[in-house]
């Protein structure tokens, strides 16, 4: 029990506060995808290079969303990060005040 205990106070230590998401923008952004190509979608909000991440996000607790496409496409990619359709949007931003 005595072990059990301070395994639970050493991961209290190691526990990440996640930060806020900031709504970059409260519209979409359209953009072309090229199939083979990993994205990375920022979901923190806080990236120079939106809607994908700068590394931006590091020591928030919140992680950029990895994506792929399979064709050449045109897709709208979510800037309010409040969408269910990550990264695409889903006119959340319209919700937003």
């Amino acid at each position: 029990m005595l072990l059990l205990l301070e395994l639970f106070s050493t991961l209290d230590v190691f526990t990440i506060q996640m930060e806020k998401i900031h709504v970059a923008a409260k519209q979409p952004i359209e953009v072309e995808l090229e199939p083979g190509k990993t994205y990375s979608w920022c979901q923190c909000g806080r990236s120079k290079n939106q809607p994908f991440c700068d590394m931006s996000h590091v020591g928030t607790g919140i992680l950029p969303k990895e994506f792929k496409v399979s064709v050449k496409r045109k897709v709208w990619l979510c800037m309010c990060k409040q969408t269910k359709t990550v990264p695409y949007c889903d006119g959340s931003h319209t919700k937003l005040e």
